[in-house]
């Protein structure tokens, strides 16, 4: 089965080894048939602390690495490509 993978913006790299990562997706409001921007953050693994905030990233689903970590960042987005 392939792994999921989704596109965010770093929002905070404080702590060691862990950036948060903020994915927004666009959904269709089911009565006012309005498109609606929603978001969610997701805790990503980051081995050698190279992604900052404001890098965009690609990330991709993996075994659980901590209790809110289940996401490992692949690689950064050099050209736009969304994001806030």
């Amino acid at each position: 089965m392939p792994r999921r993978t989704l596109q965010g913006v770093v929002v905070s790299d404080k702590c060691d080894k862990t950036v948060s990562v903020r994915v927004e997706n666009r959904v269709m409001h089911p009565i006012y048939k309005k498109y609606v921007k929603l978001h969610k953050k997701y805790m990503a693994h980051d081995e050698d602390n190279a992604y900052k905030i404001g890098d965009i990233v690609k990330i991709i689903e993996s075994r659980p690495i901590s209790k809110i970590k289940k996401w490992v960042v692949d690689s950064k987005i050099v050209n736009g490509g969304g994001g806030l």
